[in-house]
């Protein structure tokens, strides 16, 4: 399997980190959707990152299709998702609040870089910043009920998703999202990047 795409995205990364948590090989293809466009459109012609090649020559693209897929591959111990309906409900939840501030940070990001400072709309970016916010304070809420992992014991895609989005943010945008406020989820960071898995997957 071939992964395409740069760490430094949240969604390629989330995916690099999976794949190394599940057992599954892959090579990792750091192409930009930017500096190397037309390298990636011979690959895949949305350009969409993350991309991912199946070894059938199958290309996925979209973090969670792609994830959805690999999990198929693996053996039912080596999921990052719980089989409890009602764990993966609460699972599912994490993960979406982690996605939508990996959502909001990258608008934020692409308002200020890619948009002349003169076209910038600062009541939408007042409003996405206030939507980042809200998420990673639901987010704070969610990691203090939990005495590890989102799974327990074990690590699972909530807190690979969680930390992920955390780094992705503080690497952009640290003066809007602070670690002084809101501690546990910078903890829960901490931990997280200590790990194999992240530490392999560093930008």
């Amino acid at each position: 399997m071939r992964l395409i795409g740069m760490l430094d995205s949240p969604y390629v990364r989330r995916v690099a980190i999976s794949l190394k948590l599940m057992g599954l090989d892959f090579a990792l293809d750091q192409i930009s959707v930017f500096r190397g466009f037309d390298e990636f459109k011979a690959i895949n012609p949305a350009v969409k990152a993350p991309t991912l090649v199946t070894d059938d020559g199958v290309v996925l693209m979209e973090s969670g299709l792609i994830l959805e897929y690999l999990a198929r591959l693996v053996d039912p111990s080596r999921s990052l998702m719980p089989a409890d309906p009602h764990e993966l409900a609460k699972a599912l939840r994490v993960i979406g609040l982690a996605l939508v501030a990996c959502e909001k940070t990258v608008q934020i990001v692409y308002e200020r870089n890619l948009r002349p400072p003169e076209k910038q709309h600062q009541p939408w970016l007042d409003r996405v910043q206030g939507q980042m916010l809200a998420v990673y304070a639901e987010l704070e809420k969610e990691i203090a009920q939990r005495a590890a992992w989102f799974g327990g014991s074990k690590l699972m895609q909530p807190d690979v998703t969680v930390a992920v989005a955390w780094r992705f943010t503080q690497h952009t945008v640290p003066q809007i999202v602070t670690a002084a406020e809101f501690p546990r989820l910078a903890g829960h960071s901490v931990r997280a990047e200590s790990l194999p898995a992240f530490v392999e997957t560093s930008f």
